[in-house]
């Protein structure tokens, strides 16, 4: 087979590499390199730096507007396209170009969680379960027909880094799970997805970090976990700002206005929720890094009295 492979960030290099395991990727297509770090330098991506390591020739279009841009693709004479967080919308005529149309890895059991930040929304809902499904491409966002799906469980304390590292690699599974049926002439059934079920995982919002003590600590628990490692949830407490990266709900009855400090102890700092506590475990404070909550009471004492 002629495969063209389309990806951008790390969730995508474990199944660049599954596809390329039998020399078959002819082309790699990533986003043009970026500024990133403290210089903002351009960086090239994940995909970019690990194609470039397997020898595969990158191609990095702004879009596939241009003639020339599908001229490229079309001279490659892909026999399958594998599409995985790439970050660029294909046209229908991009689509149509390869001879067995374009797969995409996502990391959702769909149709629930099409869209963008499958992985977090996921765990923000407080879902149980979550997987990955290989889809054949059409037009519309994420609504392809399933060719192939895997299911896990998630963890009731993991993180949305921990999550997308298991997705990732599950991807990977299943993407050469499909390749190989390919190759032996089987071309996986689709399956249409159901009307019924659809929800939409819209991109994550920096805004959307702030939490909310109104709210039920269960639901801002699965918030800090779901934006471990980023944007990262934070709030205004005890006169300053913290972000935080771990804290868990408890099932206390108490009757204090929402972001009262109840309690701080090595165990972690209690905080007055519109129901239950929020158990703050691991926090940040402004310029410095990640710290358990008894190390943050040491340079804080006066609160040990709360």
């Amino acid at each position: 087979m002629r495969i063209v492979f389309a990806g951008t960030p790390d969730f995508a290099v474990p199944c660049l590499r599954a596809a390329a395991r039998h020399g078959e990727v002819v082309a790699v297509y990533t986003q043009p390199d970026r500024p990133a770090g403290r210089g903002r330098g351009l960086a090239p991506s994940p995909v970019k730096r690990v194609a470039q390591e397997l020898g595969i020739a990158v191609e990095q279009p702004e879009n596939f507007r241009s003639a020339a841009s599908k001229a490229t693709l079309r001279a490659l004479q892909p026999d399958l396209m594998v599409v995985v967080a790439y970050g660029l919308i294909l046209p229908q005529s991009v689509l149509d170009i390869p001879a067995h149309g374009c797969w995409n890895v996502h990391a959702s059991l769909l149709p629930r969680w099409r869209g963008a930040a499958p992985i977090q929304r996921a765990i923000q809902a407080g879902d149980r379960e979550s997987g990955v499904c290989l889809m054949r491409m059409e037009k519309g966002l994420d609504t392809g027909p399933v060719l192939l799906s895997q299911s896990l469980s998630i963890g009731a304390e993991e993180t949305g880094g921990q999550l997308h590292d298991r997705l990732s690699m599950l991807g990977a599974q299943v993407l050469a799970d499909g390749l190989g049926l390919l190759r032996a002439g089987i071309l996986p059934v689709p399956q249409p997805q159901p009307e019924e079920g659809v929800t939409y995982a819209h991109k994550l919002d920096k805004g959307e970090a702030r939490l909310d003590w109104s709210r039920p600590a269960v639901a801002l628990a699965d918030t800090v976990r779901a934006f471990n490692p980023w944007p990262v949830a934070e709030c205004q407490l005890a006169g300053e700002r913290l972000r935080i990266h771990g804290a868990v709900a408890l099932d206390q009855a108490h009757d204090a206005v929402p972001g009262t400090l109840l309690r701080a102890g090595r165990e972690g700092l209690d905080v007055a929720c519109g129901e239950g506590v929020l158990r703050i475990r691991t926090l940040q404070r402004d310029g410095g890094k990640a710290i358990t909550a008894a190390d943050f009471l040491n340079a804080r004492q006066e609160l040990l009295r709360a």
